[in-house]
């Protein structure tokens, strides 16, 4: 192998490690939407491993149980409580903040990683299926940061809250109308709410993944990840490997530790720049609906 040979970026440190010192959020407690499974979960741990009490919420009472009971135990994590919420549903949302307060205490930490989507050409969007993702991912986003934001200001309280978004909502999403709008807004909240709120303590940030592979993947996206071989999935990323869901994990909890402080209003992309690739000679363009192997539109 010649020195410039192709090796791409090292692999992460095994799981279990931690980025930050051991007890960074003892005593804290933190709330993650849509935290029973995949990458919420993986996010949910990392903060276990820190020492933080957990609030795991999600629409299906199932996997929040079995998360729950994987969670509590991780090494070093505090209590570990769960609530079946849908985040479309303010009321509900409310809910979930008395029952963690009442349990555990004021959250003082807020993943915002509940979202919705699935591929589709932009002509043949119903209203629902519009509805259907926009009101989770981005009004379910707002209704639990608002959430979230009252309280803290009531008590003259800090705060620091993570929106999961995608990169996308730089760069628009063929294909994918409905969610890219919505991180687009979810990406916007981030920037207005950090100067708005920044003088009352409560920080917010982005955090964006790339291809991060979990059990829990969509099955467009597993579907398009076994079909391809493993060296053609990692040729396809400038690191030439796919991340690790304890590389986000990480990424969140510096976000939301005292060592973040003045970070506020950012967005992290944790992508090995995959969102950021060209080409000197693009590839011919393929319509949205021939990738998705639909026929000719038809009103």
């Amino acid at each position: 192998m010649t020195d410039n040979a192709r090796r791409g970026l090292p692999a992460p440190p095994p799981l279990g490690a931690a980025a930050l010192p051991p007890g960074t959020f003892a005593g804290q407690v933190v709330l993650v939407t849509g935290g029973g499974t995949g990458l919420g979960k993986a996010i949910a741990a990392e903060f276990a491993r820190l020492g933080a009490g957990l609030v795991i919420a999600g629409r299906r009472a199932e996997p929040l149980g079995a998360a729950r009971a994987e969670l509590a135990a991780v090494p070093g994590a505090g209590r570990v409580a769960a609530a079946v919420c849908d985040i479309r549903d303010p009321e509900r949302v409310a809910e979930v903040f008395d029952a963690a307060e009442a349990a555990l205490g004021p959250p003082d930490v807020l993943v915002n990683n509940a979202a919705a989507n699935f591929p589709c050409p932009a002509e043949d969007l119903s209203p629902n299926a519009w509805r259907a993702v926009v009101d989770t991912t981005l009004t379910g986003t707002w209704f639990t940061t608002r959430e979230f934001a009252r309280r803290h200001l009531a008590a003259g309280t800090p705060g620091s809250i993570v929106n999961i978004g995608a990169s996308y909502a730089w760069t628009g999403g063929p294909g994918f109308a409905h969610s890219a709008a919505s991180k687009a807004g979810v990406k916007n909240l981030v920037e207005t709410l950090a100067v708005e709120w920044g003088p009352y303590g409560i920080q917010i940030n982005g955090l964006v993944p790339g291809l991060v592979p979990h059990p829990d993947m969509s099955a467009d996206i597993r579907g398009g990840l076994e079909r391809a071989a493993p060296g053609d999935r990692d040729d396809r990323q400038p690191a030439l490997r796919v991340g690790a869901p304890r590389e986000l994990g990480w990424a969140a909890t510096f976000l939301a530790s005292p060592y973040a402080r003045f970070v506020t209003g950012h967005t992290l992309v944790v992508d090995g720049a995959n969102w950021q690739r060209r080409s000197l000679v693009q590839p011919g363009v393929v319509p949205v609906r021939e990738q998705l192997g639909r026929p000719p539109f038809s009103p």
